[in-house]
Order: structure tokens, then sequence, then C-alpha cells
């Protein structure tokens, strides 16, 4: 190259995927020039980023083969195969520095783009802050591959997520349910964990596969449908976009039948979502996926308006007060071929939607409706984190409301539980047309607990105005509660600490006394 400096430059080019004519004019212009060409390999001393870039090579420069002392996780070196492979950087890096320290102008050839996944980035981290550097990007096997499937990846607001294949299989399982798109890379022997995964996740239908993108034996096709025996290194699943399976109306495509040329009967599901007390950071992955692959959205407009909108699902909002209505409108939807989350805040077996909707769904004509409940952080432990560990012992959840049954029912539960020395968590305290409860249950406690008894004041936990905040039981004030509160009422046990400064936090022992376990 010319302008020779006084040290040569490094340079980590990406060449692609595989097909060369896919190397960027700059990558072509640089491998031309280099003095040094280094590539890895395995210890069979073939190199697919050397293939790929063969064509661009002068014949007269200098190649460096980085052979790698092992490639599985089997090696008798003291430091195992991570101390191997370290070792075996050093010493490649060490090679190329040499190169370097003449003078001479690096190229370490990598394929798909340098930084992704590459070998290149090793010597990189070990380089760079010592040579100039150049990294010149390259085309993926991402893009590749969707390229090949003729599908988008991502359209609109959705999340693409790539995945390494050597991940736990429940990992694997959570990522891709949680995702709107995804790739899975370095399937190989990771395929059986990889199809499992996305089986649990309920995304396998939706998966494709893609083998040597561009190369010589390329191969696409439906995931389900390969044979795990025959999957290469080279090889990745793709969950694609989800709005471009959608047609101009926002309904799902589906494969038609050949022979009849008519679409096969669509199978339709309710599935009960708990989303948590606020916002996206309370979602469990299951409960993500669910809300990404519903056709429907059904639920309180309140708690709607915390799931994200996407391209194609229908949204179907409605008052606090139709539960049973709503229930069955779900189901109906379903019924009909829809896929169907029905949002519920907290967790939704817990005084919300899950009950409602059973309820329907064991009665006609929705006996035969699939159903699923999917659990949610609910109200009282996110309340609980905030303040400590309030609940650390036996507690009893119990709704102040009596919009659904008696204040005699409440009152007669409340002192079962005080008398059994229960923490207590209240929800529905109250409201702007039920301002008795919160006084009424407070002077029925104080017959049983000390009038130090902490109770913690939990507003809008994880929300834009939470306020979580501690007072004795005798100063509880029903002025400070409403519909959005949630209290947490300690037993005889429950300790209530100043940590320094002005850090307080409540924390209920798990051991009882032993003088009281007979009371």
């Amino acid at each position: 190259m010319t302008d020779r400096q006084t040290t040569g430059k490094l340079y980590g080019v990406g060449v692609g995927p595989g097909d060369p004519s896919l190397v960027t004019v700059r990558a072509a212009e640089l491998i031309g020039k280099a003095d040094v060409i280094a590539y890895h390999c395995a210890r069979h001393g073939r190199s697919h980023a050397r293939a790929i870039a063969e064509r661009y090579l002068t014949g007269s420069q200098v190649e460096e083969r980085l052979m790698y002392p092992v490639t599985v996780e089997t090696t008798d070196h003291p430091g195992g195969y991570r101390g191997a492979l370290d070792d075996f950087y050093r010493e490649a890096s060490e090679r190329l520095a040499a190169h370097l320290d003449a003078g001479r102008d690096v190229v370490v050839l990598a394929e798909g783009d340098p930084l992704f996944y590459g070998s290149y980035q090793h010597m990189h981290k070990r380089l760079a802050h010592r040579y100039p550097t150049e990294v010149v990007p390259g085309v993926t096997s991402i893009s590749a591959a969707a390229a090949r499937l003729g599908t988008p990846l991502v359209e609109a607001e959705e999340i693409l997520t790539i995945i390494p294949g050597t991940l736990p299989e429940e990992e694997l399982a959570a990522r891709l349910a949680a995702t709107d798109s995804a790739v899975v890379m370095k399937l190989g022997r990771t395929f059986p964990a990889v199809r499992r995964a996305l089986e649990r996740a309920g995304r396998l239908d939706d998966a494709r596969y893609v083998e040597r993108a561009t190369m010589d034996g390329e191969r696409t096709g439906r995931l389900a449908d390969v044979d795990p025996d025959g999957v290469p290194y080279f090889s990745v699943a793709v969950l694609p976009s989800k709005v471009a399976a959608l047609d101009s109306a926002g309904r799902p495509f589906e494969a038609l039948d050949a022979a009849a040329g008519e679409a096969p009967e669509p199978v339709g599901e309710v599935v009960v979502v708990g989303t948590g007390p606020a916002g996206p950071l309370w979602l469990t992955p299951e409960a993500r996926g669910a809300l990404a692959n519903a056709t429907d959205l059904v639920g309180y407009t309140t708690y709607l308006d915390r799931v994200p909108v996407r391209a194609g699902q229908v949204r179907h909002g409605s008052d606090n007060k139709v539960e049973g209505v709503r229930a069955e409108f779900a189901l109906e939807l379903a019924r009909r071929g829809h896929r169907v989350a029905v949002v519920s805040s907290g967790d939704p077996g817990v005084f919300a939607m899950a009950t409602a909707v059973l309820e329907a769904a064991c009665e006609d004509p929705y006996r035969d409706v699939p159903v699923r409940v999917l659990p949610g952080m609910t109200a009282a432990h996110a309340a609980a984190s905030r303040a400590g560990a309030p609940l650390g012992h036996d507690y009893a959840v119990i709704s102040l409301s009596d919009r659904l049954k008696p204040w005699e029912v409440i009152a007669r539960r409340l002192r079962a539980a005080a008398e059994a020395d229960l923490v207590l968590a209240l929800y529905n305290p109250g409201s702007k047309s039920r301002t008795t409860q919160v006084g009424s249950a407070r002077d029925l406690l104080l017959e049983y607990r000390s009038p130090q008894t902490p109770v913690v004041l939990a507003r809008d936990v994880g929300g834009p105005t939470e306020r979580v905040r501690t007072v004795a039981l005798a100063e509880l004030d029903p002025a400070d509660v409403d519909m959005r509160t949630l209290l947490l009422v300690g037993s005889t046990q429950t300790r209530w600490v100043r940590r320094g400064g002005d850090t307080e936090v409540v924390w209920t022992p798990r051991r009882y006394p032993e003088e009281q376990q007979g009371s």
C-alpha cells in the first residue's frame, strides 16, 4: 500500500456470507493491496473467509493462517478450553504485531462482518489500541438469510433479537417468546435444543431455516421439517417479521391447501396475560410473547394503554366494570379463530380477569375454546419489594371492596387473619365511592395489633407517580388511600427499622418466636 507509515495498518475486513460477489468494493480494494492476508481456520487448514476472498488475492502476498488449537470444548490445556483459546489469540496477535512493527499492512479476513460474532474481534481487542486500525463492515449471515427467504425481518416498531444457539434451552425459549422477530445463530449441534425452545415458546410454526446462505449447497425451508442430524454450523433459524405476514386488512396470511385451494380452519385461543403493576419492565418474557402473538387485545382501556401498539392487532378496550362481558367477548373472538390476549394488570389470577374468563369458559358455547393463564407480578409483591420484605412470613391477601361481597364477610376475614397474626395485603382499599372501608379495617385491626404496627402505603408502584411510605397503624389516614394504593399491614413480628440516613425498611422474620408457636 502507499503512504507507508512507521508501522503497518491493521484492517479487519468483512467478506460477507459466502458469495464472493457480495464482498464490498472497499473490502476488495484492501484485500488486493495488502502486504499480509491473515485468516482463521480449523486444523484441516481450510478457511471459508479465504475461499470467499480468493479472487481478490494477488498471489504474492504473505498469508498468515491462524489455526485454532481446539474446535470443541475438550482439551488437556491446564486452563481448559478457554485457556487454550486465550493462549492462541495472544500468540496469533503477536504474529500479526510482528508484521505491523515491520511496516507491513495486515488484512484480517472475517466471514460476514468482522465485529459480529467474528474471530477478528479477538485480534482487534489486542491490537487496535497499538496500531492504526480500520474495520470494514461486511454483509452478515442474518441479512443474507433474510434475502434468501425473501421475507422482511422487521418492520415498523418490531424488535429483532439475535440469539446464539449455545444458550441454555430455557433461556432460548424465554427470549424467543419475548421478541417479535429473531435469528438464532450457531446451530449445528445446538439445533435440537433450539427446535425444542421454539416449540416451547409457541413459535415453531413461524420458524424458517436457512443453511449456507449464498454458498454452494444453500437450503431453505420450514424449520419444523429439518432433519436435526444434517444441520451444519453455517445455518440459522429465522423468525421473520409478523407485520410482513399480515394482509392489507391486518389479518394473518394462512397457507392455502394445495388441493382444495382453501385456507384451513383457523384455531383460536384466549390467553389471559398478567402485565404486572405498571409498564413493560414488569412483563415476563412469556407474557410479552403472548401479547406480541395475539391478533386481538381485550381489556380495561387503562391497562390496554400500557401495551405497545403493533401493526395488524385489533384492540378492544372497555370500562373496568364489565369483566363478564369482556370475558365472553374474548371467548367469542377466539371461537371464530382469533388469537386473543386478555390484558390484566398484576397477576390475572389475583382479583383480576382470569376468574371472569374461566367462569365464562366453563359454560356453553365456550367449553371447547382453549384458555391459558399467564402469571404476572402481583401488586402485593411489587409493593413489598419497595418497602423491604414485609411478606417474609405467612400472610393473607384480602380485598376491601364490598362490591362483590358484603362488608360483614370482609370484617370476619380480617378478624380471622388478625387473630392468626398474619401480615395482611389489602387490595382495593378505597375509591371515590367507597370511603369508609379503610377506617373500618384500621379500627378492627387495632383490636389485635399494636398502634405502632407498620403499615406500608404503596401507590402506583412502578408507575410515574409511585409513592411508597410507612406509617403506624394508629396513624393510618383513609384520606391518603385511593384505588391505586395497596396496603401491607405488619404482624406482631414485623420490624420497621431505620438503616442509616433516611432509609427505612420493613421486614417480617421467617422464624416465629417459640413461646408463641402454640398460641
